[in-house]
Order: C-alpha cells, then sequence, then structure tokens
C-alpha cells in the first residue's frame, strides 16, 4: 500500500488551496468545535504541558482528526517516505511521540517483518491508536500511553524514530549569537543546559538514548530551523554520542498553501564514528551578490524595491554594499537579550534599509532615491515598535 492510500484509509485529503480546505472545514465541524479547537490551539501556544495534551485530546476526536491532520498531509509524506528509505535492518522501532499512530502505522504495514512500538502521553490519542492498529490487524505493532519525562522506557530500541517530539517549545528562540555581525555562537555549557531545560529538551532526549540499543539508530525532525534553534540542538545531540550518518537534510513542504520550512532531517548512529561534522552555519540559497547599476536601469516594477532579501544573505549583501553612507542608525539590546541594529542608508543613487539581531533575522531592502521617504518611514516604524 502506498503512503497515499494509507493516508486516505485514515480520512486524510490532500487539499492545495485554502479556500477549498476551510469550506470542507465548516461543511465536517460544528461552529462549537471549530471554537473548541481555536481556543484550545492558542492555549497551547504558551507551552504548559497541560494545556499541550489537551489539544491533542481535543484533536484525537474522531471528528476532527482527518479535518485537522489534513493540514500536515505533505508534512507526513516529506517525513514518511524519508524515514521508511532509512528504517534499514531494524528489527525493533519506536515511534516516540506518536499520536494518532497515522505513520506508525504505515511503518507497521509497510514492514510486517519488523516489530513497532508507538508511545505519546495523549490517552485519546493513544486510543484511537490502537483502534486503527486492531482495524488493519497489525500484529507487529502496539501503543502504549507514556510520558517519558516521569517515567522511563520499559524497552531498548534498534531505532527510535521522533517527529515534531522533542523540541515542542516553539516560541523558544534559542541560544542568540555574540552580535548581531555574526552567526556563531560560543560552545556555552551553562547556556546549552538552560536552553535544554527550560524546553523540556534534556530530560525527553535522555530517556530515549537510554533506550537505544548500543549503536543504534535514531530518525529525528525537528523545528529547528531557525539557527539560534538549530545549532543548541545539534550540540544536544552530538553531546549524547549521537553522530550523522548521512549529511542533515532541510525539509520543505506545504500546509495548503503555506510553504513550511522545518528544521533538518537526521539519520544518527549512537556511540558511532563521527566522519560527518555538524553544520553550525545559515543556509544562504538566496544568493547576496548582485549589480545595483543595472537594477537600477533595469527597474521594471514601480511599486517594488528594487532588492528584498529577507534571509541570512541579506548579510553577506549588506556587506557588499559598495561604499555606504548611514544616516541613521541604532543599535540597542532588547529585554529578552537580544540585540538589535537597524540602519539606513545610502548607496550610489539607492536608499537601503538593513535590519539585524542576535536571533539571525536579517533583512535589506533598497529602493531608488524618489522612493527613500517610504524606508524612513519604515526605519520610523521598525524603532517605534522596539520593546
Amino acid at each position: 500500500m502506498s503512503l497515499h492510500e494509507h493516508l486516505a484509509w485514515w480520512g486524510l485529503k490532500h487539499v492545495t488551496v485554502d479556500r477549498v480546505y476551510f469550506a470542507w472545514q465548516q461543511q465536517q465541524l460544528s461552529p462549537n468545535e471549530l471554537e473548541r479547537l481555536a481556543l484550545a490551539a492558542e492555549r497551547k501556544r504558551s507551552g504548559d504541558r497541560c494545556d499541550d495534551m489537551a489539544f491533542y485530546d481535543l484533536a484525537a476526536q474522531p471528528r476532527i482528526y482527518p479535518v485537522l491532520y489534513s493540514q500536515r498531509y505533505e508534512c507526513y509524506e516529506a517525513i514518511g517516505l524519508r524515514t521508511i528509505a532509512s528504517l534499514g535492518e531494524a528489527e525493533h522501532i519506536l515511534d516516540f511521540g506518536c499520536g494518532l499512530g497515522i505513520l506508525t502505522t504505515f511503518y507497521a504495514r509497510r514492514f510486517p517483518e519488523k516489530t513497532v512500538v508507538g508511545i505519546d502521553r495523549s490517552p485519546a490519542s493513544i486510543s484511537i491508536a490502537q483502534q486503527k492498529a486492531e482495524d488493519l490487524g497489525l500484529r507487529n505493532l502496539r501503543f502504549t500511553c507514556l510520558d517519558i519525562e516521569t517515567e522511563p522506557l520499559p524497552d531498548s530500541y534498534d531505532l527510535v524514530l521522533t517527529m515534531h517530539a522533542l523540541l515542542q517549545a516553539e516560541q523558544d528562540p534559542g541560544i542568540s549569537s555574540h552580535s548581531w555581525r555574526t552567526f556563531h555562537r560560543a560552545d556555552d555549557p551553562l547556556q546549552q543546559t538552560a536552553f535544554e531545560q527550560r524546553t523540556g529538551l534534556a530530560v525527553r532526549l535522555d530517556r530515549l538514548c537510554q533506550g537505544l540499543r548500543p549503536h543504534g539508530r535514531m530518525i529525528v525532525s525537528e523545528k529547528t530551523r531557525q539557527l539560534a534553534r538549530r545549532v543548541p540542538f545539534q550540540r544536544a545531540l552530538a553531546g549524547r554520542g549521537l553522530q550523522l550518518l548521512h549529511p542533515a537534510e532541510p525539509i520543505q513542504y506545504r500546509s495548503i498553501e503555506d510553504v513550511v520550512e522545518d528544521g533538518p532531517f537526521y539519520v544518527l548512529e549512537k556511540g558511532g564514528q563521527a566522519t560527518i561534522d555538524w553544520d553550525e552555519l545559515p543556509e544562504l540559497d538566496d544568493g547576496a551578490l548582485f549589480d545595483l547599476s543595472a537594477m537600477l536601469t533595469n527597474s521594471v516594477d514601480l511599486n517594488g524595491p528594487l532588492y528584498e532579501n529577507h534571509g541570512p544573505s541579506a548579510q553577506v549583501a549588506w556587506e557588499e554594499l559598495p561604499e555606504r553612507t548611514i544616516t541613521h542608525e541604532l543599535t540597542r539590546e532588547e529585554p529578552d537579550g537580544r540585540q538589535v541594529h537597524v540602519e539606513l542608508g545610502i548607496v550610489g543613487e539607492a536608499h537601503y534599509l538593513y535590519c539585524a539581531n542576535t536571533f539571525d533575522q536579517r533583512q535589506l531592502v533598497l529602493m531608488e532615491e524618489a522612493r527613500a521617504a517610504l524606508l524612513e518611514a519604515y526605519y520610523q516604524e521598525i524603532i517605534q515598535g522596539l520593546p
């Protein structure tokens, strides 16, 4: 059975247009259900463990989950297909944070010779997962309701899978760089420990590593696209003896129409020999070099900027601006510890605005002199919006 057939068996639909999806959502769910779901999702963002579990228990209701998790259809494709290609010869597999078991049941169906165990701390999710495993007649699969933050794993495994379950504190910005001019972070044990403890990563990762057999493997995908989160997350993995078997692969998919960029897909080995280095640099795939004179000559969008870059490579482009003249600038420390720099200036016949902070956010915008007032207004808006 293909993954598409499997997801359809679960009742999920691959919808790529927002208008179509939300019309279907309103047909399937009552206004009260939608209101409860929205409220639960809002509370979940606080990071409180009880609110987190309450959301997943509500999301596990049979009327709700096919609609809600259809938003993750392409996520299941991206992770599921990569995972089955990396299972190798593992015989005893743990799926940590399995939720309803949508992908767990897929792995068990595709590899009936392997023993698969799914654990999650949401009782409602595990109840659905157990029922689905019975409906499919999967004798090589079992589910257990377990919170590894309070209980150790009852067994050991050749392979541990975890998707979006190790580092759930999405609001935590991570560890800042030395200054707004660099992406480099010192290897500070105190900062690393604080990050692992406040996000709950330390206890979860320790428990999984304790349940991983010698030279066992771990396949991990977390929401660590931001370098400030990716670097301490990778250091937590490396600090527990987990080594890369393959270069980490960035994950991108759509949630209906929205493009989602998750952190890398890691295939790791416990106690393996380090042959692949951990990458602690930002992705500079959107280019930085440009010809300002050509931009001024060939500009065709009367409403758009000459150049706009919201990625890490904006720093490289800013550094390469020839003979820039700064007209206004502000650098300061924010209450959350981040350092912010905002700069307005002139380069040749163009005006520019550059923003940077120590949590890896960069932005560079260039406009013709005739529209310099727009950048001035934008600069003032940014300055006034700082805490």
